[in-house]
């Protein structure tokens, strides 16, 4: 355990520097277990409560968007408390400046398991095994890993587009076209695992489907 909560980010910073430190070290070697171990696919997912807020506040700062164009309702408020959010996400906004340095978002606005994530995602992508992008918290934690490293973007896929409105935005600024949208909204690697069998299905399709040639089949005749 780093710490049994981080720091309230409308107040300080939320993680200091080596606790973020501990927690990208923590995903890296994650991503080298999924290497030992042999993995394909390193699928991502998280498990939180009031991430989103986080994940809303990491947009905000790193693309340039208000609080109110992106702060959504996460596991069930009512548009009273969507202000409420909102109105955390602008005092930490402001209380964290215009720094567009993603591990110093990270710190200020992130959280243990966004690090983690990012650490992760970057580790993978160093190890070139490509990662499955569950939902918003995770396609925050991507932002940061291709603002850090933009190489990492080619390792990356995206399994489905959230229905916080937070996360058509960060797609559109990684321009990610992802597999699924479904209004999904629950985290946990639910839509990245929703969408394996649809990569299974691709690659079966890619690897196996018989070109006209292999068919032995003759191609347009010439008249």
């Amino acid at each position: 355990m780093i710490a049994p909560a981080t720091a309230n980010m409308a107040q300080t910073f939320a993680m200091t520097p080596e606790q973020v430190e501990t927690a990208l070290t923590s995903g890296d070697n994650a991503a080298e277990r999924a290497k030992t171990a042999g993995c394909r696919l390193f699928i991502s997912g998280d498990m939180g409560i009031g991430n989103t807020t986080s994940a809303s506040a990491i947009a905000c700062a790193l693309l340039g968007h208000s609080p109110q164009q992106l702060v959504g309702p996460g596991t069930g408020l009512n548009a009273e408390g969507v202000s409420r959010k909102a109105a955390v996400v602008e005092r930490a906004l402001s209380r964290h400046g215009d720094s567009k340095d993603p591990l110093t978002v990270l710190a200020s606005l992130g959280g243990f398991e966004l690090a983690g994530l990012v650490g992760a995602i970057m580790g993978s992508a160093a190890r070139g095994i490509p990662v499955l992008v569950d939902g918003f918290i995770v396609s925050a934690a991507a932002l940061i890993a291709v603002h850090q490293q933009p190489g990492v973007r080619d390792w990356l896929l995206f399994a489905h587009r959230s229905a916080e409105p937070g996360h058509n935005a960060v797609l559109e600024a990684l321009e990610a076209s992802p597999l699924l949208d479904l209004g999904m909204r629950l985290g946990e690697g639910s839509g990245a695992a929703v969408a394996v069998p649809l990569l299974r299905s691709a690659c079966a399709l890619h690897n196996h489907m018989a070109s006209f040639a292999g068919a032995n089949i003759s191609g347009k005749s010439e008249e």
